[in-house]
């Protein structure tokens, strides 16, 4: 079976029209997201699999509700709404890339509140109240955060983690780790970072 035709049965008996195109008039994303934390699920719409986020679209004629691939949003050009305007499919694309990065913080002060709880350890709450207000780390939390979080064996993902490296003091910082604990962190640096990092003196880890 097609993709087409994949599309068509999933969302026109859910419809009042009988065409793709009057069917797709229909249905808007809602605004909720949900966050899997592994990439398993499958896109209502057109069966895509292996989906860590799900995006709703109900339609607004039968109520129905599908869970969602953000792509199928943006191929279809479904209907996306920033405080109840109709935003343009260009800015759509940034909007539910925005949601991703919420659900990815969110993701992240999940992981960070676990590893408090499980430490009393006033650093590890410091990290993680910096990074609820600044939603970074900086080098020195994060060389601390992903060695506690290997240690514990806490689900988390070092690239949801974005790295404070723009002040000095932080890429005097970078500069002063070892480099055996740079590699710990280099998952959550920027392509940007990695570059400063070299030049700091820290060659990238091996591959492999």
């Amino acid at each position: 079976m097609d993709y087409k035709q994949v599309v068509r049965d999933s969302l026109l008996p859910l419809s009042v029209g009988g065409t793709l195109p009057a069917a797709f008039a229909e249905w808007s994303f809602t605004g909720i997201t949900h966050d899997h934390e592994q990439a398993t699920e499958i896109c209502d719409l057109c069966g895509k699999r292996d989906l860590r986020y799900h995006f709703q679209i109900a339609n607004g004629l039968t109520g129905a509700e599908l869970w969602v691939g953000s792509h199928c949003i943006l191929q279809f050009e479904l209907p996306v709404f920033d405080g109840g305007r109709q935003i343009a499919p260009a800015e759509a694309r940034a909007h539910l890339q925005a949601h991703v990065r919420r659900m990815q913080i969110e993701y992240c002060i999940k992981a960070l509140s676990i590893l408090a709880d499980r430490e009393d350890s006033n650093i590890l709450r410091g990290a993680l109240d910096y990074y609820a207000r600044k939603k970074k780390l900086t080098p020195r939390y994060a060389d601390v955060v992903f060695w506690r979080l290997q240690r514990h064996r806490i689900e988390h993902q070092p690239s949801f983690f974005a790295i404070e490296l723009r002040e000095r003091r932080h890429i005097d910082a970078l500069r002063d780790l070892p480099t055996s604990r740079v590699h710990r962190l280099w998952g959550a640096l920027t392509s940007a970072q990695r570059r400063k990092a070299v030049e700091l003196g820290h060659p990238a880890p091996r591959q492999g």
